[in-house]
């Protein structure tokens, strides 16, 4: 719904971007947003966090256009069947993504990648992250790669593929994470967002799980428990 602001974006490898520098000596955070925002949807978070550092941000934008209304249109890293998603609201049937790779997010790994590799920044000095869809993919860069990022965080996300990620996470035992979900979440269901955490805590990964009685949002208490986790990894 950000048409008219695409100007402020910058090419970064196959992906347009939204970048707030900060003290470049500084770690990097990169916050992929979810189906049907756009890269100026979590742009607000690095202005409202209490951080001790000045962390340098990337904000990237979605490959896929999702028409969202009449003139208007967000983005989105893979497809959702609206259609499926709206009737397992309605019968409050959660969807379980936790057995496959959702169509079409091979291709989003794969311009994530070119897109960190074209910023250049070690990967000891990235912190990646996410909200929905956006979460869903950050955590599954993270698992396949072989080295671990300064970070992670999981902003109502949920589990795929569950072999897969259960066979890769014992190899990001020391990673700390942050994972936050909503109680009475109606599009990702909190009982998978729980087997998340259970399946990383089983591989030794160190983190907290932030829930709250809320739905798939970002409340404050969540703002706040990103800026104790940031301040914790400076």
């Amino acid at each position: 719904m950000f048409n008219d602001a695409e100007d402020q974006l910058e090419d970064l490898g196959p992906l347009k971007v939204l970048r707030v520098q900060g003290d470049p000596d500084a770690p990097t955070i990169v916050l992929f947003h979810g189906y049907g925002a756009s890269a100026f949807d979590l742009y607000p978070i690095h202005d409202v966090l209490t951080t001790e550092q000045k962390f340098n941000w990337v904000f990237p934008h979605g490959h896929l256009s999702i028409p969202l209304m009449p003139g208007y249109n967000g983005r989105a890293w893979f497809p959702i069947d609206m259609a499926a998603l709206e009737e397992a609201i309605r019968k409050n049937d959660f969807r379980n993504f936790a057995d496959r790779d959702p169509e079409g997010l091979d291709i989003a790994r794969h311009a994530s990648i070119l897109m960190l590799e074209s910023l250049g920044v070690p990967w000891n000095q990235l912190i990646l992250g996410g909200f929905s869809q956006g979460a869903m993919l950050s955590t599954d860069l993270v698992l396949r790669n072989e080295q671990n990022p300064k970070g992670l965080m999981i902003l109502s996300g949920t589990l795929l593929n569950e072999t897969l990620w259960t066979d890769l996470a014992p190899k990001k035992s020391n990673l700390r994470f942050l994972q936050s979900h909503g109680e009475m979440d109606p599009i990702l269901g909190y009982a998978n967002a729980k087997k998340l955490e259970k399946l990383f805590r089983n591989a030794g990964l160190l983190g907290e799980f932030v829930s709250f009685p809320g739905g798939h949002e970002i409340p404050n208490v969540v703002i706040q428990a990103m800026s104790r986790y940031l301040n914790q990894l400076s």
